[in-house]
């Protein structure tokens, strides 16, 4: 099935207004795991809304990603706690590890990485999440450790 296919069967047939974007751009970010830059244009023809907004609103909210995600999505904060006691030593480590930037995946779909403002531990600074797990007083040890003992994956 093409994705101009696979489109049409998850939005309404009939027309909608400015008001569905953000609910429409949610239901094919649910259905297909992230919203393809193909989808404005159909979108765009559904709502009535020009192109260049539903492009504005998909980059503007950070709920909404152009690219597929990995299986597991890993997040290392960069807050204030996390920074001073070396998250961004966690960070490089993963990087190296990895083989990725945040905002990028891995080239098997199994991770991606992102950074995020704060994670919301940080009597356990420094932080990083592998989906739903928490994982406390990271160093970049032990960042490379959770890896090297996952090599079949993660899925919490």
């Amino acid at each position: 099935m093409t994705l101009e296919e696979q489109l049409r069967t998850i939005l309404p047939d009939q027309p909608a207004g400015k008001e569905a974007l953000i609910p429409l751009l949610q239901q094919v970010q649910g259905a297909l795991g992230y919203v393809p830059e193909d989808a404005v244009d159909l979108l765009s023809e559904k709502t009535g809304v020009p192109a260049s907004e539903v492009f504005g609103v998909l980059t503007f909210y950070a709920q909404f990603r152009l690219v597929p995600q990995g299986r597991n999505v890993i997040r290392v904060c960069r807050g204030t706690a996390c920074y001073v006691r070396g998250g961004s030593a966690v960070r490089r480590a993963l990087e190296k590890t990895l083989g990725i930037q945040p905002g990028e995946t891995t080239e098997d779909m199994e991770y991606s990485l992102e950074t995020v403002a704060c994670i919301g531990a940080c009597a356990l600074a420094p932080t990083m999440t592998i989906n739903d797990q928490v994982y406390g007083q990271m160093s970049a040890k032990k960042a490379e450790e959770i890896f090297a003992a996952d090599e079949g994956g993660h899925d919490d």
